[in-house]
């Protein structure tokens, strides 16, 4: 069973929400604009707020979506970690997008409050602590998922095979954020714009 839900959980993934609310709202294909990442923060420059906030729900509701089927059907944190971490693969390497997604971090989010609740309220409330301080998303999301294996080894009482779950899609979120990584250590990083005051921002998470 749990074979057959991180399949359909992978599948699930692949569903690109930027892409699909950006064709159903008439707004530029996220893939040929600004960073040409698929993802919230994208959207959010070059579609205004409303696109973004459905791009993140959808793309935080693939992650979430999932894991609580499994926990429904009786699976432990470790079978739920890895039918998270399937959906969340989807999203950054999607079978019906030539493998080529975003970055992870609102797919993350779902799976992490999935998996363990205040783990994910943990990580969510660190993005939106370092977004207000710093207003760089990026730099907000990197530090939440520095900071996310912790969170989950003393809210999970050391449970290590859901640790390295979420390890893994920390080091994952870090490799996909390696050219945002780049413009942080040279300054260059954009800060949160909507639409509406980005014109010609092209750095985006």
């Amino acid at each position: 069973m749990v074979y057959l839900l991180i399949a359909l959980a992978y599948l699930l993934g692949s569903i690109s929400a930027a892409i699909i609310t950006c064709k159903l709202m008439g707004l530029p294909d996220p893939r040929t604009v600004g960073s040409n990442n698929p993802g919230a923060t994208n959207v959010l420059r070059h579609g205004g707020k409303k696109a973004a906030a459905i791009t993140l729900l959808g793309d935080g509701l693939k992650g979430l979506i999932p894991v609580l089927i499994g926990k429904a059907l009786g699976v432990d944190e470790t079978g739920l970690i890895l039918i998270g971490i399937a959906a969340f693969l989807g999203h950054l390497y999607p079978v019906f997008y030539s493998f080529k997604g975003g970055k992870g971090v609102a797919t993350a989010i779902g799976v992490f409050l999935g998996v363990n609740l205040w783990g994910g309220i943990a990580f969510v409330a660190t993005w939106l602590v370092m977004a207000k301080g710093f207003k760089i998303s990026s730099l907000a999301a990197l530090i939440a998922t520095a900071l996310s294996p912790i969170y989950f080894w003393v809210l999970s009482d050391g449970n290590g095979w859901l640790t390295l779950g979420v390890l893994f899609m920390a080091i994952m979120i870090f490799w996909r954020h390696e050219s945002n990584i780049r413009n942080l250590l040279s300054g260059k990083e954009d800060k949160i714009q909507s639409k509406e005051g980005a014109e010609g921002v092209t750095n985006e998470e």
